[in-house]
């Protein structure tokens, strides 16, 4: 059910992202994972959908929130449809990137974004049916190979370094889940690992926005080299979003990997500032899963270039160290990585 409010973006986006062709990994069970439909439906009409049964919407979603919340049918309801499903089996692949440490090449520090895109969908206004992705995720991907020329030009680190370029992000973070299900190097010597999805193209910010603050101790080193920058890092300012639970990290952090998702935030620090604010605005309300998710030429990168240095710097320095980042107590990620303690020492 879609909110716009704490989505964050409109129904536009969920239209764009769901009316083409959908997609998932090869399952073992696949009915047994998965419910038999799966669909959106908007906020109003599930407003007026639960008053028509009897049952007040807001009221409902308040109760929701206790975890002593059951289901209520909904009496009276019903719901009508058809479609016709076409299957076929398609090919694709995540892209990977090793550079083996000196010491201890089989811990691993990891990086990643996504390659994919929407593709092509229904003409917007303009008759643009070419979904570009620029932004998302076309920056995280330059990131990504930013990245891998400095590590690759500089001293070898103890610990190999790991680039993934995951694929079906966009269809549900299915290369993730792909490789998390089936890892490549073990996830229990998987020291931690940075996600970059739609980088900073505005310029320069005072803040740094740590999405799922709170999760991992990855928050104090991001602080860290924040502050080595002269910025400030601050919670995910609208969690209810749920952003931690949306970009590749997640299929890794449910299974105990520390993963980092960090992004440049609040103010810009360069004139014009009202043009910066604007343009970080638009993209949010307009261009976000949109055909006009374009390249543009005005793009500022300082504020991406520096958002690349803070996670080069972190993960340098757990590339030459011993230390093993942990979930904070009370995360429901920890008990996943508890049992493999004794494989990090």
């Amino acid at each position: 059910m879609h909110e716009t409010a704490p989505a964050s973006y409109g129904w536009a986006t969920v239209q764009n992202s769901w009316s083409g062709p959908q997609f998932d990994i090869v399952r073992a069970n696949a009915a047994a994972e998965r419910v038999p439909m799966e669909a959106w439906i908007q906020r109003d009409v599930a407003v007026d959908l639960f008053r028509r049964a009897g049952q007040d919407f807001e009221a409902l979603k308040t109760a929701a929130r206790s975890r002593d919340f059951r289901p209520v049918d909904l009496a009276n309801a019903s719901f009508s449809g058809m479609f016709d499903v076409a299957t076929t089996q398609v090919t694709t692949r995540n892209v990977i990137a090793r550079l083996p440490g000196t010491t201890h090449p089989d811990e691993t520090i990891l990086y990643t974004g996504h390659w994919d895109h929407i593709g092509v969908g229904e003409p917007d206004a303009s008759g643009d049916r070419i979904f570009n992705g620029a932004v998302d995720n076309a920056s995280g991907t330059a990131g990504l190979l930013e990245l891998a020329r400095v590590w690759g030009a500089g001293r070898r680190p103890e610990r190999s370094i790991v680039m993934i370029s995951f694929t079906a992000e966009e269809s549900g973070l299915l290369g993730s889940e792909f490789y998390a299900a089936n890892p490549v190097y073990p996830l229990e010597t998987t020291v931690a690992g940075f996600n970059i999805d739609a980088m900073n193209v505005y310029g320069r910010v005072a803040d740094v926005d740590i999405v799922g603050s709170g999760q991992s101790d990855l928050d104090a080193r991001l602080t860290a080299a924040a502050a080595r920058q002269g910025r400030t890092t601050k919670p995910d300012a609208n969690p209810a979003a749920g952003s931690y639970f949306r970009s590749d990290h997640f299929p890794l952090a449910k299974r105990g990997v520390p993963m980092a998702y960090a992004d440049g935030g609040g103010a810009f620090r360069d004139e014009p500032i009202a043009a910066r604010e604007a343009a970080r605005s638009e993209y949010g309300s307009r261009r976000y899963h949109q055909a006009d998710d374009e390249w543009s030429a005005d793009w500022d990168l300082r504020g991406q270039v520096e958002d690349l240095e803070m996670i080069l710097a972190i993960g340098r320095d757990l590339a030459n160290s011993r230390d093993w980042p942990q979930w904070m107590p009370g995360s429901e990620f920890g008990p996943a990585r508890a049992p493999s303690a004794a494989r990090r020492r």
